[in-house]
């Protein structure tokens, strides 16, 4: 990226303009853009709705944006230092860390020694480059490793034990939440499993809304409601599937709201099997505001794998939950669409319909 300029009038419009378009983070620290109609200025990266061409201003730095009589804007902070690429490298390093010992008791005050972080620091930068805390980082590498084990092996116990738990009952007691079923189910494809699905008409087709009692397992978007019920058998092929008449109404409505691009009344909950990497990569998808789209790489390197990109392509390939789980949101680096499960028409319409909503 071009060196930052000292004034306003020696900044490329075009490029500037390209870059907020974009909403590219590269740019962050070297320009702000205001808007004329709402006085307010952002940071290039900003996930608010992109303003008219003009109607947009653009200045090397914060203070100059002030002195022209705007004011920052209170969602992206551009007054805010830029997050340093160091900081994020460590962070990385961390994570790699505690995926090889995740059997291991882990202290917040040993993890912050090693990355010479206090521990408020160490919780704040973590999150913002994960989504989540070191403890809950390493209980999902432990739950993944045991995943796999158990898949290997088929033994519970035997593979409890190999993933770094000291007794079944820790393990037991948060399963059903993680796995979306106990260990054993998992096992053996669901078997045991009670899922109840309903399909209704929706904006962009027909809809299928399935879920367990402890929350939605599966949304899929589509043409014929065979085609659906037949995706969701084939996701878990051992369990016990049943059609729902009443049809699950506050979720079903709450999913219809947000394929309109509305914001939900309040957060869906979420039973599905996933990995500690695809779990990494959805809680990603679902941070990154209504109407804003990042790219594959952004994302890989937000959860700390910043040369995973086809991993986390893959993981917003095999989501369940379509919109709950807003793969839509994840492009390529050129600002093309990239894949969509259920066809890019639809992930066209769905990003056109939160950038529309208010």
């Amino acid at each position: 990226m071009t060196s930052h300029t000292s004034n306003a009038a020696e900044l490329n419009p075009g490029r500037c303009w390209r870059a907020v378009l974009a909403r590219d983070a590269r740019w962050d620290g070297a320009f702000v853009y205001a808007v004329r109609s709402t006085r307010v200025f952002c940071r290039p990266s900003c996930p608010s709705r992109r303003p008219r061409r003009q109607q947009t201003l653009f200045f090397t730095a914060p203070a100059a944006a002030e002195l022209a009589g705007f004011r920052a804007c209170r969602r992206c902070r551009p007054q805010q230092a830029v997050p340093d690429p160091s900081l994020d490298a460590r962070i990385a390093a961390l994570c790699r860390f505690i995926e090889a010992r995740h059997g291991e008791k882990l202290t917040l005050p040993d993890l912050s020694a090693r990355t010479n972080l206090s521990s408020y620091q160490l919780l704040r930068a973590f999150k913002r480059v994960t989504g989540i805390t070191p403890r809950q980082y390493a209980a999902a590498c432990r739950l993944g490793s045991f995943k796999t084990v158990l898949k290997r092996n088929g033994n519970v116990t035997a593979s409890l034990y190999e993933a770094g738990y000291g007794s079944s009952s820790r393990l037991y007691e948060h399963a059903p939440r993680l796995l979306g079923m106990t260990p054993g189910n998992y096992r053996r494809g669901g078997l045991g499993m009670h899922i109840q699905f309903t399909t209704t008409n929706a904006p962009l087709g027909r809809l299928l809304v399935a879920a367990t009692e402890r929350g939605i397992s599966m949304v899929c978007l589509g043409g014929s409601d065979a085609a659906l019920e037949a995706e969701l058998r084939r996701e878990y092929p051992r369990a016990d599937i049943r059609r729902n008449t009443n049809g699950f109404t506050s979720w079903v409505r709450a999913v219809l709201a947000q394929i309109e691009g509305q914001a939900p009344s309040r957060r869906l909950p979420v039973d599905v099997q996933a990995t500690a990497f695809q779990r990494r990569v959805w809680q990603e998808l679902i941070a990154i505001p209504r109407g804003a789209v990042r790219s594959y790489a952004q994302i890989a390197r937000a959860v700390g794998h910043p040369r995973a990109v086809r991993a986390v392509a893959r993981a917003c390939a095999t989501n369940p939950a379509a919109v709950v789980v807003p793969c839509h949101r994840a492009v390529r680096s050129d600002g093309s669409l990239g894949g969509y499960r259920w066809g890019l028409s639809r992930k066209r319409a769905l990003l056109n319909a939160e950038r529309r909503a208010p």
